[in-house]
């Protein structure tokens, strides 16, 4: 699937941006994937219509068409695309003469069109590329490149539609060339006219790349990159000069103070807006790649841990399979309470790593086939603090340690290792408790046969408010009936 979907021609709205005390310091912003992409074709061919039309079905878009260009510039004037695929030669309007028109619409002028033609010679090419097309492939070419040059400009737009410049620059003429030309190419633009205004915005927002003049009054570029570049919330931000200053050395100076890249003026609007896509799509699919790689470690590492713990569940025939049955019992909770993908995810984890602290505890405690003395019952209460000490070094597990720590708590107080009440207990704790009790209750042990599910089930209303979670319970109690109605 392609990366995220939703479309953003807007201008400007403060309220709107993100700022740097909402997403936290030194973060980078990624699109999150929230509905499958929208794709027009334009062809008067019913055939060419229809096997465009299931091969990119089959890439999960939904896929609009019209037979020629009038009828298409009003179905993309009427709905939001992220793609348009259309032919050269059509009836009432062409190809080029439809591409021509979108790209000088006010609101549709940032979505990429791909030229589709029988043509193939260079002049034909070259016009497209000039009246606005993002592509150009010939029908000789479209089954083996379609999908590939598709996915690639809908991840592209999807990593840069939306993101945030900051345009820095004394002159208001130029400010408002690049303001227009950027928010056409669908960013969103802060403007400042000297360094100074800058960081006042920078203190507020933060975006995702920096135009700026070198000179300017009050706090010109150089003192702005430097400041920029030293600090560790901002350092991130790729920075691109604008001067009519061609000297090499201050080139290469600049470029030693943080500076990512230097345009001359005079420059063509249309290199700078080339040159803001390709540092932004190079900068945030090295972030997309390098979380998708953090990502991998961090599942291997799930599963190592998960390993251990079914590992210590094997020794005990009563206790097999307990993590995993509570994970699963913990998601559909999570389901039922209608939490994202990945709350869910986080669910998961924390129902299967919930005893890993049992490690931590002699085997003559964990294995004992009789009641604890309380000795030995205080040191058991040990393994929700070992279970969070174990994975405390792990950065990417930090928010499912509270739930590990604290799923032994009660609603009233009068649980342990900390004696937490109420909603100070975490959400996924909570969760975790109603499904650790319902599997331990429905499980054998050796000095009881497991209850019933319908004792069980009596058991945990009775407990509802005093030792469980009631939002929780409920949950549970919605999911346990949606599934024996399955």
């Amino acid at each position: 699937m392609f990366l995220s979907w939703k479309v953003n021609a807007l201008g400007v709205d403060s309220d709107c941006l993100p700022r740097i005390s909402q997403i936290g310091q030194a973060k980078v912003r990624l699109p999150q994937a929230e509905s499958p992409p929208r794709i027009l074709i334009l062809d008067d061919s019913p055939t060419i219509r229809y096997t465009l039309k299931k091969d990119l079905r089959q890439m999960g878009a939904i896929v609009s068409e019209a037979a020629n260009g009038v009828d298409g510039l009003n179905i993309a004037e009427a709905e939001d695309f992220d793609l348009i695929i259309t032919d050269v030669e059509m009836p009432l309007m062409d190809g080029f003469t439809f591409c021509a028109k979108l790209k000088s619409h006010p609101t549709k002028n940032s979505i990429p069109v791909v030229i589709l033609s029988s043509r193939e010679n260079e002049a034909d090419i070259e016009y497209a590329f000039k009246v606005g097309a993002s592509n150009y492939i010939t029908k000789s070419n479209a089954r083996k490149d379609i999908r590939d040059r598709v996915k690639e400009i809908l991840d592209r737009r999807s990593l840069l539609n939306g993101r945030t410049v900051l345009v820095v620059d004394d002159s208001p003429s130029i400010r408002n060339l690049i303001d227009k030309a950027l928010k056409k190419a669908g960013f969103r633009v802060l403007l400042a006219e000297n360094g100074q205004i800058a960081l006042d915005l920078l203190g507020r927002y933060l975006p995702d790349l920096i135009l700026s003049d070198l000179h300017m009054p009050m706090l010109d570029g150089l003192e702005l990159c430097k400041i920029v570049h030293n600090n560790r919330d901002l350092a991130q931000i790729p920075f691109i000069i604008m001067s009519s200053d061609g000297d090499r050395a201050k080139m290469r100076q600049l470029l030693e103070y943080g500076a990512s890249s230097y345009l001359v003026k005079p420059f063509n609007i249309e290199q700078l807006v080339v040159t803001t896509e390709r540092f932004l799509s190079d900068y945030f699919g090295r972030v997309l790649s390098e979380r998708k790689h953090l990502e991998a470690e961090r599942q291997m590492l799930i599963a190592s841990i998960s390993s251990l713990v079914l590992a210590l569940e094997a020794r005990d025939q009563y206790t097999r399979g307990h993590s995993e049955s509570v994970a699963s019992l913990v998601v559909d909770m999570a389901r039922e309470m209608s939490m994202n993908e990945g709350l869910i995810e986080r669910a998961r984890i924390a129902g299967k790593l919930h005893d890993l602290g049992k490690i931590g505890i002699r085997d003559d405690i964990l294995l004992k086939s009789g009641p604890l003395n309380d000795e030995e019952w205080k040191i058991l209460q040990l393994h929700p603090i070992m279970g969070a000490e174990i994975l405390s070094p792990i950065a990417s597990l930090a928010d499912i340690i509270p739930a590990i720590r604290s799923h032994h708590e009660r609603i009233d107080g009068k649980g342990y290792p900390e004696g937490l009440k109420g909603e100070q207990i975490p959400l996924l704790a909570r969760m975790v408790a109603v499904a650790d009790t319902y599997d331990a209750l429905t499980s054998d042990r050796p000095y009881r046969k497991g209850f019933s599910n319908e004792e069980a089930l009596a058991i945990i209303k009775k407990a509802k408010g005093e030792q469980l979670c009631p939002e929780c319970v409920e949950s549970f109690l919605r999911s346990v009936e949606k599934h024996s109605l399955d």
